[in-house]
Protein backbone atom coordinates (compact mmCIF):
# COMPACT_ATOMS: atom_id res chain seq x y z
CA UNK A 1 0.00 0.00 0.00
CA UNK A 2 1.24 3.79 -1.01
CA UNK A 3 1.69 5.80 1.88
CA UNK A 4 -0.68 8.31 0.11
CA UNK A 5 -3.29 5.82 -0.11
CA UNK A 6 -2.64 4.81 3.75
CA UNK A 7 -3.04 8.82 4.64
CA UNK A 8 -6.42 9.26 2.53
CA UNK A 9 -7.85 6.18 4.48
CA UNK A 10 -6.32 7.38 7.77
CA UNK A 11 -8.36 10.94 7.07
CA UNK A 12 -11.88 8.86 5.79
CA UNK A 13 -11.62 6.84 8.82
CA UNK A 14 -11.05 9.72 11.46
CA UNK A 15 -13.53 12.30 10.20
CA UNK A 16 -15.89 9.49 9.73
CA UNK A 17 -16.39 9.71 13.26
CA UNK A 18 -15.43 13.22 14.87
CA UNK A 19 -16.17 13.74 18.13
CA UNK A 20 -14.85 10.26 19.04
CA UNK A 21 -11.51 11.48 17.15
CA UNK A 22 -11.38 14.77 19.35
CA UNK A 23 -12.35 13.35 22.14
CA UNK A 24 -9.03 11.24 21.16
CA UNK A 25 -7.09 13.73 20.30
CA UNK A 26 -7.92 15.80 23.60
CA UNK A 27 -4.96 14.19 25.62
CA UNK A 28 -2.33 14.95 22.84
CA UNK A 29 -3.96 18.54 22.54
CA UNK A 30 -3.13 19.38 25.63
CA UNK A 31 0.28 17.62 26.06
CA UNK A 32 1.30 19.60 23.06
CA UNK A 33 0.36 22.81 24.60
CA UNK A 34 1.69 22.22 27.74
CA UNK A 35 4.85 21.51 26.43
CA UNK A 36 4.49 24.58 23.90
CA UNK A 37 4.21 27.11 26.84
CA UNK A 38 6.66 25.85 29.18
CA UNK A 39 9.10 24.83 27.08
CA UNK A 40 9.18 28.85 25.73
CA UNK A 41 8.63 29.80 29.59
CA UNK A 42 12.17 28.45 29.98
CA UNK A 43 13.64 29.96 26.67
CA UNK A 44 12.67 33.51 27.76
CA UNK A 45 13.49 32.66 31.29
CA UNK A 46 17.34 31.90 29.58
CA UNK A 47 17.17 34.56 26.94
CA UNK A 48 16.69 37.17 29.96
CA UNK A 49 19.39 35.91 31.98
CA UNK A 50 21.78 36.28 29.03
CA UNK A 51 20.67 39.68 28.58
CA UNK A 52 21.29 40.08 32.43
CA UNK A 53 24.54 38.82 32.40
CA UNK A 54 25.75 40.98 29.27
CA UNK A 55 24.37 44.07 30.69
CA UNK A 56 25.90 43.53 33.95
CA UNK A 57 28.85 42.22 32.24
CA UNK A 58 30.43 38.89 33.98
CA UNK A 59 33.50 40.48 35.42
CA UNK A 60 32.13 42.74 38.00
CA UNK A 61 31.85 42.73 41.76
CA UNK A 62 30.26 44.68 43.76
CA UNK A 63 30.58 45.54 47.28
CA UNK A 64 28.11 46.67 50.61
CA UNK A 65 28.69 46.88 54.15
CA UNK A 66 27.35 43.88 56.01
CA UNK A 67 25.29 43.66 59.06
CA UNK A 68 26.30 44.62 62.88
CA UNK A 69 24.81 44.15 66.35
CA UNK A 70 22.94 47.56 68.05
CA UNK A 71 21.33 47.07 71.64
CA UNK A 72 21.90 43.11 71.18
CA UNK A 73 19.51 43.60 67.76
CA UNK A 74 20.79 42.92 64.48
CA UNK A 75 20.41 46.12 62.06
CA UNK A 76 20.09 43.96 58.92
CA UNK A 77 22.18 43.84 55.71
CA UNK A 78 24.11 47.75 54.81
CA UNK A 79 23.90 48.90 58.36
CA UNK A 80 27.69 48.19 59.02
CA UNK A 81 29.92 50.90 59.05
CA UNK A 82 30.07 52.25 55.09
CA UNK A 83 33.05 52.77 52.76
CA UNK A 84 34.76 55.48 51.86
CA UNK A 85 36.27 57.45 49.14
CA UNK A 86 40.01 56.33 50.34
CA UNK A 87 38.66 52.44 50.49
CA UNK A 88 37.64 53.52 46.42
CA UNK A 89 41.32 54.73 45.88
CA UNK A 90 42.86 51.77 47.52
CA UNK A 91 40.97 49.14 45.87
CA UNK A 92 41.96 50.93 42.38
CA UNK A 93 45.48 50.51 42.78
CA UNK A 94 45.11 47.10 43.01
CA UNK A 95 46.56 44.61 39.84
CA UNK A 96 43.13 43.11 39.57
CA UNK A 97 41.21 46.21 38.83
CA UNK A 98 40.28 48.00 36.06
CA UNK A 99 37.94 50.42 37.26
CA UNK A 100 35.73 51.15 40.17
CA UNK A 101 33.10 53.65 41.53
CA UNK A 102 31.91 54.52 44.65
CA UNK A 103 28.06 54.70 44.45
CA UNK A 104 25.55 56.48 46.92
CA UNK A 105 21.81 56.14 47.08
CA UNK A 106 18.82 58.11 47.67
CA UNK A 107 15.34 56.38 47.36
CA UNK A 108 12.05 58.15 47.13
CA UNK A 109 13.38 61.24 45.98
CA UNK A 110 10.90 64.19 44.36
CA UNK A 111 11.80 65.39 40.89
CA UNK A 112 9.96 68.16 39.67
CA UNK A 113 10.00 69.68 35.83
CA UNK A 114 8.64 72.21 34.30
CA UNK A 115 6.12 69.80 33.14
CA UNK A 116 5.29 67.40 35.62
CA UNK A 117 6.96 66.00 38.94
CA UNK A 118 8.39 62.37 39.56
CA UNK A 119 9.12 60.62 42.78
CA UNK A 120 11.96 57.91 41.81
CA UNK A 121 15.61 57.31 43.24
CA UNK A 122 19.03 58.79 42.59
CA UNK A 123 22.40 57.35 42.71
CA UNK A 124 25.55 59.14 42.94
CA UNK A 125 28.87 58.51 41.39
CA UNK A 126 32.08 58.99 40.04
CA UNK A 127 32.63 59.25 36.13
CA UNK A 128 33.87 55.36 36.46
CA UNK A 129 30.28 54.43 36.83
CA UNK A 130 29.69 54.39 33.27
CA UNK A 131 32.68 52.15 32.70
CA UNK A 132 32.21 49.53 35.40
CA UNK A 133 28.25 49.25 34.74
CA UNK A 134 28.85 49.07 30.88
CA UNK A 135 25.80 52.04 31.04
CA UNK A 136 26.60 54.66 28.14
CA UNK A 137 24.62 57.68 27.50
CA UNK A 138 23.17 57.51 24.22
CA UNK A 139 21.75 61.18 24.49
CA UNK A 140 23.60 63.98 25.34
CA UNK A 141 26.77 63.04 27.48
CA UNK A 142 28.17 61.62 30.85
CA UNK A 143 29.97 63.76 33.59
CA UNK A 144 33.61 64.03 33.54
CA UNK A 145 35.68 63.23 36.63
CA UNK A 146 36.31 67.25 37.06
CA UNK A 147 32.44 67.51 37.42
CA UNK A 148 32.25 64.59 39.93
CA UNK A 149 35.26 66.59 42.47
CA UNK A 150 33.13 69.90 42.13
CA UNK A 151 30.38 68.61 43.00
CA UNK A 152 28.70 69.69 39.68
CA UNK A 153 24.75 70.28 39.50
CA UNK A 154 24.02 67.80 36.32
CA UNK A 155 22.85 64.70 36.03
CA UNK A 156 21.85 62.20 34.00
CA UNK A 157 18.01 60.04 33.64
CA UNK A 158 17.54 57.17 32.98
CA UNK A 159 14.70 56.31 29.84
CA UNK A 160 11.78 55.57 32.57
CA UNK A 161 12.36 58.87 34.59
CA UNK A 162 13.25 60.79 31.49
CA UNK A 163 10.09 59.87 29.85
CA UNK A 164 7.70 60.87 33.17
CA UNK A 165 9.50 63.86 33.41
CA UNK A 166 9.25 64.95 29.99
CA UNK A 167 6.59 63.06 28.19
CA UNK A 168 6.90 65.14 24.88
CA UNK A 169 11.35 64.68 25.10
CA UNK A 170 13.76 67.12 24.80
CA UNK A 171 15.08 66.29 28.34
CA UNK A 172 19.08 67.43 27.71
CA UNK A 173 19.39 70.81 28.27
CA UNK A 174 16.76 71.28 30.49
CA UNK A 175 17.05 71.58 34.04
CA UNK A 176 14.80 70.08 37.00
CA UNK A 177 14.44 70.26 40.81
CA UNK A 178 15.08 67.05 43.15
CA UNK A 179 14.13 68.06 46.36
CA UNK A 180 14.38 71.42 46.07
CA UNK A 181 18.01 71.35 44.44
CA UNK A 182 18.72 72.82 40.77
CA UNK A 183 20.21 70.32 38.42
CA UNK A 184 20.99 70.36 34.72
CA UNK A 185 20.01 67.52 32.40
CA UNK A 186 23.19 66.72 30.88
CA UNK A 187 22.77 63.28 29.05
CA UNK A 188 20.04 60.20 28.98
CA UNK A 189 20.97 56.54 29.64
CA UNK A 190 20.70 53.62 27.92
CA UNK A 191 17.71 51.56 28.20
CA UNK A 192 17.99 48.53 31.23
CA UNK A 193 15.05 47.18 31.88
CA UNK A 194 14.20 45.65 34.71
CA UNK A 195 16.05 43.82 37.04
CA UNK A 196 14.23 40.88 37.95
CA UNK A 197 11.84 39.01 35.09
CA UNK A 198 8.02 38.15 34.92
CA UNK A 199 7.57 41.97 36.46
CA UNK A 200 8.67 41.90 39.58
CA UNK A 201 11.84 42.88 39.78
CA UNK A 202 13.31 46.67 39.60
CA UNK A 203 12.90 49.43 36.97
CA UNK A 204 16.70 50.26 36.73
CA UNK A 205 15.36 53.41 33.99
CA UNK A 206 13.67 54.90 36.54
CA UNK A 207 17.00 56.71 38.41
CA UNK A 208 18.73 59.99 37.73
CA UNK A 209 22.51 59.71 37.64
CA UNK A 210 24.11 62.27 39.84
CA UNK A 211 27.82 62.83 41.11
CA UNK A 212 28.94 61.70 43.94
CA UNK A 213 30.10 64.64 46.00
CA UNK A 214 26.64 66.36 44.36
CA UNK A 215 24.70 63.99 45.47
CA UNK A 216 26.37 63.22 48.78
CA UNK A 217 26.61 67.00 49.72
CA UNK A 218 23.00 68.43 48.90
CA UNK A 219 20.40 65.43 48.56
CA UNK A 220 21.16 62.48 50.88
CA UNK A 221 23.55 64.42 54.00
CA UNK A 222 26.76 63.31 54.85
CA UNK A 223 27.42 60.42 57.56
CA UNK A 224 28.25 61.49 61.05
CA UNK A 225 30.72 58.61 61.52
CA UNK A 226 32.71 58.15 58.23
CA UNK A 227 33.71 61.16 56.42
CA UNK A 228 33.35 61.47 52.35
CA UNK A 229 31.30 57.74 52.48
CA UNK A 230 29.56 55.55 49.90
CA UNK A 231 27.02 53.10 50.27
CA UNK A 232 28.54 50.62 47.38
CA UNK A 233 31.70 49.96 46.03
CA UNK A 234 31.72 48.40 42.20
CA UNK A 235 35.09 46.19 40.98
CA UNK A 236 35.66 45.95 37.23
CA UNK A 237 37.94 43.20 37.05
CA UNK A 238 40.74 43.01 34.40
CA UNK A 239 40.28 41.03 31.44
CA UNK A 240 41.86 37.58 31.85
CA UNK A 241 42.04 37.87 35.59
CA UNK A 242 39.90 34.97 37.28
CA UNK A 243 37.03 37.11 39.07
CA UNK A 244 37.16 34.76 41.99
CA UNK A 245 39.95 35.19 42.59
CA UNK A 246 40.07 38.54 42.51
CA UNK A 247 36.96 38.27 44.52
CA UNK A 248 38.89 36.57 47.89
CA UNK A 249 41.91 39.27 47.34
CA UNK A 250 39.18 42.46 46.88
CA UNK A 251 37.75 40.41 50.58
CA UNK A 252 41.44 40.21 51.74
CA UNK A 253 42.28 43.92 51.19
CA UNK A 254 39.11 45.28 53.04
CA UNK A 255 39.49 42.85 56.07
CA UNK A 256 42.55 44.77 56.52
CA UNK A 257 41.00 48.25 55.86
CA UNK A 258 38.11 47.65 58.32
CA UNK A 259 40.75 45.83 60.72
CA UNK A 260 38.25 42.36 60.88
CA UNK A 261 40.17 40.35 63.43
CA UNK A 262 41.42 36.98 62.47
CA UNK A 263 38.43 34.42 62.74
CA UNK A 264 35.27 37.43 63.13
CA UNK A 265 32.70 37.84 60.86
CA UNK A 266 33.46 40.25 57.70
CA UNK A 267 31.32 43.56 58.34
CA UNK A 268 31.01 43.72 54.74
CA UNK A 269 30.04 41.43 51.54
CA UNK A 270 31.71 41.36 48.02
CA UNK A 271 28.77 40.13 45.44
CA UNK A 272 29.76 38.25 42.39
CA UNK A 273 26.59 39.09 39.92
CA UNK A 274 27.71 36.82 36.92
CA UNK A 275 28.11 33.66 39.60
CA UNK A 276 24.39 34.76 40.97
CA UNK A 277 23.03 35.04 37.60
CA UNK A 278 24.53 31.99 36.60
CA UNK A 279 23.05 30.13 39.98
CA UNK A 280 19.65 31.34 38.99
CA UNK A 281 19.93 30.37 35.36
CA UNK A 282 20.88 26.78 36.33
CA UNK A 283 17.63 26.48 38.49
CA UNK A 284 15.60 28.20 35.96
CA UNK A 285 17.21 25.26 34.04
CA UNK A 286 16.32 22.72 36.34
CA UNK A 287 12.74 24.13 36.75
CA UNK A 288 12.01 24.11 32.68
CA UNK A 289 13.57 20.88 32.35
CA UNK A 290 11.00 19.17 35.56
CA UNK A 291 7.88 21.29 33.99
CA UNK A 292 8.41 20.06 30.45
CA UNK A 293 8.96 16.63 31.83
CA UNK A 294 5.80 17.31 33.54
CA UNK A 295 3.87 18.20 30.55
CA UNK A 296 5.48 15.33 28.69
CA UNK A 297 3.11 13.42 31.04
CA UNK A 298 0.11 14.20 29.05
CA UNK A 299 1.53 13.37 26.20
CA UNK A 300 1.85 9.52 27.68
CA UNK A 301 -1.69 9.67 28.70
CA UNK A 302 -3.17 11.18 25.48
CA UNK A 303 -0.75 8.19 24.01
CA UNK A 304 -2.82 5.92 25.60
CA UNK A 305 -5.92 6.94 24.94
CA UNK A 306 -4.59 6.88 20.92
CA UNK A 307 -3.84 2.98 21.93
CA UNK A 308 -6.90 2.08 23.45
CA UNK A 309 -9.35 3.84 21.11
CA UNK A 310 -6.98 2.10 17.75
CA UNK A 311 -7.38 -1.43 19.93
CA UNK A 312 -11.34 -0.54 19.20
CA UNK A 313 -11.12 0.47 15.86
CA UNK A 314 -9.17 -2.77 15.09
CA UNK A 315 -12.40 -4.74 16.79
CA UNK A 316 -15.20 -2.15 14.85
CA UNK A 317 -13.03 -3.27 11.44
CA UNK A 318 -12.38 -6.71 11.71
CA UNK A 319 -14.41 -7.70 8.47
CA UNK A 320 -13.40 -4.62 6.44
CA UNK A 321 -9.67 -6.10 7.67
CA UNK A 322 -10.76 -9.57 6.44
CA UNK A 323 -11.72 -8.19 3.14
CA UNK A 324 -8.61 -6.22 2.79
CA UNK A 325 -6.77 -9.32 2.67
CA UNK A 326 -8.47 -11.22 0.84
CA UNK A 327 -8.30 -9.00 -2.03
CA UNK A 328 -4.33 -9.15 -1.95
CA UNK A 329 -3.59 -6.89 1.16
CA UNK A 330 -0.55 -8.06 2.97
CA UNK A 331 0.07 -8.00 6.59
CA UNK A 332 2.40 -5.16 6.25
CA UNK A 333 -0.27 -3.27 4.16
CA UNK A 334 -2.81 -3.43 7.15
CA UNK A 335 0.05 -2.27 9.74
CA UNK A 336 1.29 0.83 7.82
CA UNK A 337 -2.52 1.62 7.80
CA UNK A 338 -3.31 1.57 11.00
CA UNK A 339 -0.06 2.95 11.76
CA UNK A 340 -0.73 6.18 9.59
CA UNK A 341 -3.67 6.57 11.12
CA UNK A 342 -2.59 6.87 14.40
CA UNK A 343 0.08 8.84 13.51
CA UNK A 344 -2.49 11.38 11.22
CA UNK A 345 -4.44 11.55 14.76
CA UNK A 346 -1.73 12.56 16.50
CA UNK A 347 -0.26 15.38 14.25
CA UNK A 348 -3.69 16.50 13.49
CA UNK A 349 -3.79 16.86 17.66
CA UNK A 350 -0.32 18.09 17.81
CA UNK A 351 -1.57 21.53 15.28
CA UNK A 352 -4.28 22.01 17.33
CA UNK A 353 -2.16 22.18 20.20
CA UNK A 354 0.08 24.18 18.74
CA UNK A 355 -2.04 26.81 18.11
CA UNK A 356 -3.44 26.77 21.64
CA UNK A 357 0.07 26.74 22.84
CA UNK A 358 1.27 29.86 20.87
CA UNK A 359 -2.03 31.58 22.51
CA UNK A 360 -1.21 30.34 25.89
CA UNK A 361 2.33 31.21 25.90
CA UNK A 362 1.18 34.98 24.31
CA UNK A 363 -1.07 35.27 27.07
CA UNK A 364 0.99 34.50 29.56
CA UNK A 365 3.35 37.29 27.88
CA UNK A 366 0.80 39.75 28.62
CA UNK A 367 -0.12 38.94 32.11
CA UNK A 368 3.30 38.40 33.54
CA UNK A 369 5.33 40.97 31.47
CA UNK A 370 7.76 38.00 31.35
CA UNK A 371 9.63 37.98 27.43
CA UNK A 372 8.31 34.38 25.71
CA UNK A 373 10.11 32.59 23.02
CA UNK A 374 8.90 29.97 20.35
CA UNK A 375 11.81 28.91 18.22
CA UNK A 376 11.55 27.17 15.50
CA UNK A 377 13.10 24.21 17.68
CA UNK A 378 10.03 24.24 19.91
CA UNK A 379 7.86 23.99 16.94
CA UNK A 380 9.31 21.04 16.23
CA UNK A 381 9.84 19.31 19.14
CA UNK A 382 6.59 19.91 19.92
CA UNK A 383 4.99 18.29 16.72
CA UNK A 384 7.90 15.79 16.61
CA UNK A 385 6.94 14.33 20.43
CA UNK A 386 3.04 14.17 18.71
CA UNK A 387 4.26 12.44 15.81
CA UNK A 388 6.57 10.15 18.01
CA UNK A 389 3.77 9.12 20.35
CA UNK A 390 1.27 7.98 17.23
CA UNK A 391 3.90 6.11 16.07
CA UNK A 392 4.79 4.48 19.26
CA UNK A 393 1.23 4.06 20.61
CA UNK A 394 -0.17 2.75 17.32
CA UNK A 395 2.33 0.40 16.99
CA UNK A 396 0.37 -2.45 18.63
CA UNK A 397 -2.85 -2.14 17.50
CA UNK A 398 -1.55 -1.63 14.06
CA UNK A 399 0.30 -4.58 14.79
CA UNK A 400 -2.21 -7.07 16.39
CA UNK A 401 -4.45 -5.82 13.16
CA UNK A 402 -1.91 -7.08 10.48
CA UNK A 403 -1.75 -10.13 12.32
CA UNK A 404 -5.86 -11.42 11.68
CA UNK A 405 -6.16 -14.12 10.67
CA UNK A 406 -8.38 -13.47 7.35
CA UNK A 407 -10.95 -16.19 7.28
CA UNK A 408 -11.73 -15.53 10.72
CA UNK A 409 -11.71 -12.02 10.28
CA UNK A 410 -14.45 -12.36 7.24
CA UNK A 411 -16.41 -14.15 9.88
CA UNK A 412 -16.55 -11.81 12.77
CA UNK A 413 -20.23 -10.43 13.45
Amino acid sequence: MKVGVAVTSAAEALFSNPMRSLLTMLGIIIGVASVMVMMSIGEGAKAQIEAQISSVGTNVLSMQPGSMNRGGRNQGGGSARPFNEADVSAIAEQPYVESVTGTLSGQGVNAVSEETNWVTSIQGATAEYFEVNNWPAVEGREFTQQEVQGGAAVALLGKTTATSLFPSGDAVGQRIRVNGVPIEIIGILEAKGQSGGGGMGRDRDDMILAPLSMVRNRITGGNRWVSRHVSNIQVLVQDGYDVMEAQDELATLMRERRRVEPGAQDNFSVINFADMIKQRAAVAENMSMLLAFTAAVSLIVGGVGVMNIMLVSVTERTREIGLRMAIGARGADILLQFLVEAVVLCTLGGLIGMAIGWGGVYAYAQIAQAPMLVSPVIVATALGAAASVGLIFGFFPARRAAQLDPIQALRYD
